[in-house]
């Protein structure tokens, strides 16, 4: 069984794709750039962006109930 993971804590998807979506134990996550969600702009700086890009996986993560720490 599939399932679509999908939260307003990371930048909506753009197309016809979902954040994430489970299948069994594991979780399949589109890529990520570093927008914040709030604003959908793109944060300043390589320094900015990469955080914001882990800020958003691990909103999808956790709307996913897991953690980057499960991420292999």
């Amino acid at each position: 069984m599939k399932t679509a993971i999908h939260t307003r804590d990371a930048p909506e998807a753009i197309g016809t794709y979902s954040q994430a979506v489970r299948a069994g134990d594991t979780l399949y996550v589109s890529g990520q750039i570093g927008l914040d969600p709030a604003t959908m702009q793109l944060a300043e700086g390589i320094e900015g962006q990469t955080h914001r890009v882990f800020r958003n996986l691990a909103a999808i993560a956790a709307a996913a109930g897991q953690g980057l720490e499960h991420c292999a």
